[in-house]
């Protein structure tokens, strides 16, 4: 193959798979369906790229250290406090639903699908993995709450390399021994190799930590040294038992991840971008290397299969494995429903298929489309629905228009009660019991306690928060914050109070700080300040009699206009140096002075009562209208 064919082909799977990732973001929709999309596009349907023809048999080993990395770095993100939280759901999940999914699919494959009983049970085995990287991009799409979340994590980040295993333990029994009295010995396999993997990658990542807390490996080095030996170790495990490496790359980073390093979120969120990347490119080779020949195979009974293990087997596994645990009916519900197959069952129906119809099982070749078909369904069905279902279920917040406030003061306590009475939740965090005491007797939500900790992050729970406010007096800390939560809410959803050097607000963009609320007039002690003085939070609705503009243009050095409430809940929070821009039907606050506000108070009530004749105009019969106009002083 020329040189600058393969370059160029590397070339197209990633723009195609980044291309897609942004697609997905922009549009909102679970990022695996783009990538299916664009890969069916640009092989079957264009034949512009087709893996099996371009990289020949360089894409199921590349295919199979992508998915090792993928692995390891979900294996990063398995922390033990999710673990006790939804420890007995995800035991049951484990044990028994993996061999209940597997007796049932297989069951299926046989009666339904009409397969020989050696292939149904290697089919059934391929079937009882749930991809992480599928499950993980669409946990970020749905913002489900943490324990259902949780459980779905756990299931397929684990259940993935067992699975797997167990699937090529099936497939050799059939192939090479062939004889009923070695069941025993594959149960034996089975197990020798999860003691494999699970003892490799524990090892493994222990001597990773002594390396890392000796100093021996410098800092711009840690990320790529634990690449390589997250390979290696795959390589060594899969020596000893086949696909025993990909339990050993999950567990290495199960053990790293909960290890305590004080560098460990550098590392991950390095692995994270890798494995976005990686996950784009295996997609794409999947979907692109479809042979559209072998979906002519695809008759009556084999989508009759497809749907009893979409719509009977997984939930019936499920609903049977999970009775008398302290799951609620709506979690065992979701988990029963949301279960995309990925990367692994492809990839090994891929391997499988061509080798069993070569030891004398012709029905084995419809394994491929088979489970081809499988993964897209349900990657779209499931990612299409799991936030709709969540939400029915009550399992995910509907809309992420909360903030949470970092720093307990007169003024961030105003603030929260003025957006508490807008229908805003709110939630402030400090370390101090004594300056929580005003937010303890307005009953707001509080967190006690340090927000960088690991105490927070098995607390705090950011389903609904979609915003942050560092308001402490310390503005280093505030930067702290605002770079550690940067990576939860997305960096233009989190703000700090500005700094005395916000001389130039439009030249201090750091990437390690929060976006500068308002400007210079809103640091923490002018704030303290001028609230012992008497200025108050004020509120005033934007209507169709009362514009943005007409708002504005009355206002004076002693107002500031900082945040307004959308009509749909939604934050707008000013950031130095932009206009705040709200629009019709929007609530905008202000701190005020007190001459400011004894100033609009004739004006209050001239818009208040404009407002009100047009609602009572407007509204339907027996409607409650909402309050418009600026309203009177805090209480």
């Amino acid at each position: 193959m020329p040189e600058s064919h393969l370059t160029d082909v590397l070339v197209v799977i990633a723009v195609l798979g980044v291309g897609a990732q942004w697609l997905a973001w922009r549009l909102q929709w679970p990022a695996i369906v783009v990538l299916c999309i664009f890969g069916v596009v640009a092989g079957p349907v264009t034949g512009w790229l087709v893996p099996s023809r371009d990289l020949g048999e360089l894409v199921h080993p590349v295919i199979r250290l992508c998915v090792a990395v993928i692995l390891f770095e979900g294996g990063l993100s398995l922390r033990w406090h999710e673990f006790r939280e939804a420890r007995s759901g995800v035991r049951r999940l484990l044990f028994p639903a993996l061999p209940l999914n597997w007796l049932l699919g297989s069951l299926a494959a046989h009666y339904i699908g009409g397969l020989p009983w050696p292939v149904a049970l290697v089919f059934g085995a391929i079937i009882v993995v749930t991809g992480p990287t599928v499950i993980m991009p669409l946990l970020r799409h749905a913002a489900l709450r943490r324990r259902p979340a949780s459980y779905l994590k756990w299931e397929g980040i684990i259940n993935d390399p067992l699975g797997a295993m167990l699937a090529v333990l099936v497939f050799q029994f059939f192939v090479t021994v062939q004889a009923p009295s070695a069941t025993l010995e594959i149960v034996w396999r089975l197990i020798g190799g999860a003691l494999v993997g699970a003892g490799g990658g524990y090892l493994a990542a222990r001597g990773m930590v002594a390396l890392f807390l000796r100093g021996q490996v410098a800092e711009f080095l840690k990320p790529p040294v634990l690449l390589v030996s997250v390979l290696v170790v795959y390589a060594g495990a899969n020596a000893v038992q086949a696909e025993a490496g990909l339990l050993a790359a999950t567990v290495m980073g199960m053990v790293l991840g909960n290890s305590g390093l004080a560098d460990i979120q550098e590392v991950r969120r390095f692995k994270e971008y890798l494995a976005v990347l990686l996950v784009s490119t295996v997609f794409i080779l999947l979907s692109a290397d479809v042979d559209t020949a072998m979906l002519a195979m695809i008759d009556g009974r084999a989508v009759a299969l497809l749907l009893a293990v979409v719509f009977v087997v997984r939930p019936v596994a499920i609903w049977l494995a999970t009775q008398g645990t302290p799951m609620t009916r709506g979690e065992r519900a979701l988990v029963a429903w949301i279960a995309p197959r990925g990367i692994v069952a492809a990839a090994v129906a891929g391997v499988f298929a061509p080798e069993m119809a070569a030891a004398g099982y012709p029905e084995a070749r419809a394994l491929t489309p088979l489970v081809f078909l499988l993964v897209l369904v349900t990657v779209i069905l499931h990612g299409f629905s799991i936030r709709t279902v969540a939400l029915r279920l009550g399992l995910a917040s509907r809309d992420r228009h909360g903030l949470m406030i970092v720093g307990a003061s007169p003024w961030s306590v105003a603030l929260a009660i003025r957006l508490r009475e807008l229908g805003v939740y709110v939630i402030i965090c400090d370390q101090s019991w004594h300056r929580l005491r005003a937010v303890r007797l307005a009953s707001i939500p509080y967190f006690y306690g340090e927000v960088l900790s690991e105490t927070a992050e098995q607390s705090l729970d950011l389903a609904d928060i979609g915003y942050l406010v560092a308001a402490t007096d310390n503005d280093a800390y505030n930067a702290l914050v605002c770079s550690r939560y940067t990576r939860d809410l997305g960096r233009e959803h989190v703000f700090q109070l500005p700094t005395d050097a916000e001389d130039h607000p439009r030249q201090i963009q750091r990437p390690l700080t929060g976006r500068p609320l308002y400007g210079r007039e809103a640091r923490y002690e002018v704030l303290q300040q001028r609230y012992y003085q008497g200025w108050r939070l004020q509120r005033t609705r934007i209507t169709r009699n009362y514009r943005a503009g007409e708002y504005f243009a009355g206002l004076g050095d002693d107002t500031m206009p900082m945040i307004a409430v959308r009509a749909d809940g939604g934050l707008r929070l000013r950031e130095a140096g932009r206009a705040l821009a709200p629009e019709r039907g929007d609530v905008v606050l202000a701190f005020m002075s007190p001459r400011a506000q004894q100033a609009r108070r004739p004006a209050r009530g001239r818009h208040t009562e404009d407002e009100a004749m047009t609602r009572r105009n407007q509204a339907p019969a027996g409607s409650l209208p909402r309050d418009a106009g600026t309203d009177g002083d805090e209480g």
